[in-house]
């Protein structure tokens, strides 16, 4: 990365990504929670009704933090319906994460940022990715926390690319990024608008398929409110 990029152009460009992150995630973390769940629910039933192929294989997403889309309520479905899930685990700085199934019952640990992580369990190669995002752009850019973890990742699972859906809200809509070399673009974004598809280069917003007719998929969502407190591992006492 420092050999493709002048140290210079380099430290602007971080700079700037700075800047932009730390922008956007205050106009995240400034929506009232009940207008949060409105978009939650919405993303569930257009990741639900859209992507089908989600109840089979396996389904890496990442625990939420600073109001993030919180997509542990349609796992939970999708697990119904056999899905296996993972999150991210960081092995060292710099390298590429690896997956392991979490569901609730799973022994976890806290990494960075007391994110929950699973202690054991195999590396497992998922065949799609819910990736949460502070930013994106025209092109299908993720701005994430500036690790660049997944892009390491993405890079390393070349031969057997998992598709990647970034979720996040309307609000974090940029014009761009100003992608690098390194930089990998996402295949969707869903949004509580609905779902847009990376076509030549460019996102194309394709409506919300929760809206269409004779979907094939009877069962609702079920989420947190229909769910006993703890459900997610969390400490009931904070909900």
């Amino acid at each position: 990365m420092d050999d493709a990029y002048p140290s210079e152009q380099h430290a602007a460009l971080m700079a700037w990504r700075k800047a932009l992150r730390s922008e956007l995630l205050a106009r995240r973390e400034a929506i009232a929670a009940d207008r949060l769940q409105v978009w939650r629910k919405a993303i569930d039933r257009h990741l639900q009704y859209g992507f089908p192929g989600l109840a089979r294989g396996v389904l890496a997403f990442c625990w939420p933090i600073r109001k993030e889309y919180d997509a542990r309520h349609l796992l939970r479905r999708l697990r119904d319906r056999g899905a296996t899930t993972a999150l991210p685990v960081v092995i060292a700085p710099r390298a590429p994460l690896l997956f392991r199934e979490w569901h609730p019952g799973v022994d976890i640990a806290l990494g960075k940022l007391d994110i929950p992580y699973p202690k054991a369990g195999a590396a497992l190669v998922p065949d799609t990715v819910l990736l949460p995002m502070n930013g994106f752009d025209g092109e299908g850019y993720r701005l994430g926390y500036g690790g660049g973890f997944f892009d390491r990742t993405l890079e390393a699972l070349a031969d057997k690319r998992p598709a990647v859906i970034g979720v996040t809200y309307e609000l974090a809509a940029i014009e761009t990024i100003r992608p690098q070399p390194w930089d990998r673009p996402v295949d969707y974004v869903v949004t509580e608008r609905g779902v847009y598809q990376r076509i030549d280069g460019k996102l194309a917003f394709l409506g919300a398929p929760s809206d269409a007719k004779g979907s094939s998929l009877s069962s609702p969502v079920c989420y947190a409110d229909e769910i006993a407190p703890g459900y997610f591992g969390e400490d009931p006492a904070e909900r």
